[in-house]
Parts: structure tokens; C-alpha cells; sequence
């Protein structure tokens, strides 16, 4: 699996061997088009939640910040004395948990029947509802619907699946309401790029950019809460099973770290003792989603500006 990731990760990217080598999936991926516009096309009527309901989702696979974003809303929410009820399908099975973690205060339901989720989730207080990774789930109304775009995967493979990360044309992004630019090793001025040039084609949406950050450290066994700056000049084993392992790698390494990466696939279950490096005096740590056995501590999304056309 951990090849897989790797081999995953390098096709989607710019170099010229990854553009060669995704010419087979071309043909694929063209095909991948024609059955997400055929499925655009088939309007059928929308099922309305029983509370309001905050979409969010992307166009591409994985690594966006949706799901930190979707955290984030509930916990906005729940500061100015509203219950959000976060609704996901649990894919993986690890989902409700990081969801649990971020928003702490949040009512967490993982049913991919989004109508019947919603029902529990109001039966348990909720008062509002935020769809995580349901940007495609048009069968669904939404009252807000926000899109967010990575700008490290803007500057990838610009095809779909499989030769590519994205799930939907640019054009999609005209059902949003809110378009969110992202970054997680991507700079400021990159992502204000990509923000820039969606906003001038849509005029009429806002956009804004947020930095995905690595808060700080958590010990794995003492919960202990350790700064950064520990990792200066520290050698770090760092197991990621996210879906932008590099990401990850690349904020460690900015915080001072000198970073071996062991990325798996997105979701990738592994046991505890494969968290930690097999000898040396090295720091292990793991990405969030596998914060049971070791953790870098939650991401934290700092929003750096929005821009309203």
C-alpha cells in the first residue's frame, strides 16, 4: 500500500517522467468525464434536510482540508451557542474520530443516508448541519455550499481520475457559494494565485484562502503538549496515512525537523508498533488521523483573507 501511495502521489504531480508516464490513463480519464457529465445532466428534486444545512466538499481527491474545514464551522458555530451536527459517511472508519477531535463540541453522525443522519443528529439536540465531502451529492439540498480547492493540487495533473486527482471540472465550481483556496506546503503568494483567478472567473462568488498548520505535538503515551520547536535539528520518523502525506512531511521540515516519511494510503489502518522508527534516538510521530497511537496534534486552519468580488 505504501507504493501505491507513493506511485499515486508522483503520477498526479508536474514533473515531466509523472506527465509521460499518466498517458495510458488519459483515455480513462476521458471517460471518467463523459460518466460525471452524464450524472451532472440527470436533475432529480433534491431532499431537504430538517435543519439547515452548510455543504462542504471538493473537486479533487483527498488532501483538500475539508474535513478540518468542516470541523472548523461546527466549532464556529458552536461558540456563538449553536449545536452543529456533522454528517459524513465514515469512510474508513477513522472519520467520526478525527471529526470528534477537531469538534469536540459537535454532534458527530456517520451514515451515508445524509436525510436519515440529519434525523439523529436533530433528535440529539443539533441545530444545524454540516456535510462533510458532499460537494457531489447533489441529491441532497444544501443552504450554503462551499467548494474548497487545494492550491498544491491546482498545480498538479490537471485530469481527472484516474490520470489525475479531480473528481469534477472547474465548472462545477459554479454550483458553489463559497469557494476556499487551501494551503498546506504551497506558498501564500501561490495560493492567492489560484484564488485570484477563480474569483475572476466567478465574480459573483467570494473566496478566501486558509493555511492548514501543524499546531503542535501531542505525546503519545502522556498526552503531553510540546511546541514545535522541539523538532529543531531533531531527527523524525513520520508515518502519515492521509491523503497528502508530502504535506505533511514538508511542515516538519519547516519546523525544523530532518523528516524520514513513511506515507501510506489515505485511511491506511496500521498497528501501532509500525508508528515507531526500529532503533536510534529519533522523534516518531503520525499524522492526525492516526492520533491513538501517535500524534502530531490536530491541523489548525487559519484563515488569511477573504476576498468578496
Amino acid at each position: 500500500m505504501r507504493r501505491l501511495a507513493r506511485a499515486v502521489q508522483w503520477i498526479w504531480g508536474d514533473s515531466g517522467g509523472a506527465r509521460v508516464a499518466r498517458i495510458p490513463l488519459i483515455p480513462l480519464a476521458g471517460l471518467y468525464w463523459v460518466v460525471m457529465k452524464v450524472r451532472a445532466t440527470r436533475r432529480r428534486e433534491a431532499a431537504r434536510l430538517p435543519l439547515p444545512a452548510i455543504a462542504v466538499g471538493n473537486l479533487s481527491v483527498g488532501g483538500t482540508g475539508k474535513t478540518p474545514l468542516a470541523a472548523w464551522i461546527a466549532e464556529y458555530c458552536a461558540a456563538r451557542g449553536r449545536t452543529a451536527a456533522i454528517l459524513l459517511r465514515g469512510y474508513g472508519g477513522d472519520e467520526p474520530l478525527v471529526h470528534r477531535r477537531l469538534a469536540p463540541r459537535a454532534v458527530v453522525v456517520a451514515n451515508p443516508d445524509r436525510v436519515a443522519a440529519a434525523g439523529v443528529a436533530r433528535a440529539q439536540g443539533a441545530q444545524i448541519c454540516v456535510l462533510d465531502d458532499a460537494y457531489q451529492l447533489t441529491g441532497v439540498a444544501r443552504d450554503l455550499n462551499i467548494a474548497v480547492v487545494s492550491a498544491e493540487s491546482a498545480a498538479g495533473s490537471p485530469w481527472p481520475l484516474p490520470a489525475g486527482p479531480w473528481r469534477e471540472r472547474w465548472d462545477a465550481l459554479d454550483r458553489a457559494d463559497l469557494i476556499v483556496v487551501t494551503r498546506k506546503r504551497a506558498s501564500a503568494g501561490a495560493a492567492a494565485a489560484v484564488a485570484d483567478g477563480l474569483a475572476r472567473s466567478r465574480p459573483r462568488v467570494p473566496a478566501c484562502i486558509a493555511a492548514l498548520e501543524l499546531s503542535h505535538l501531542e505525546g503519545m503515551r502522556s498526552a503531553a503538549h510540546h511546541e514545535l520547536d522541539i523538532l529543531a535539528g531533531r531527527g523524525v520518523v513520520a508515518a502519515a496515512g492521509i491523503a497528502d502525506p508530502l504535506s505533511f512531511g514538508a511542515q516538519l521540515r519547516a519546523a525544523g525537523a530532518i523528516v524520514q516519511l513513511v506515507a501510506y494510503q489515505d485511511h491506511h489502518p496500521y498497528a501501532p508498533a509500525r508508528c515507531w522508527p526500529s532503533g536510534g534516538n529519533g522523534t516518531a510521530g503520525c499524522s492526525s488521523r492516526q492520533w491513538t497511537p501517535c500524534s502530531a496534534g490536530p491541523p489548525h486552519l487559519r484563515p488569511e483573507f477573504t476576498r468578496v468580488p
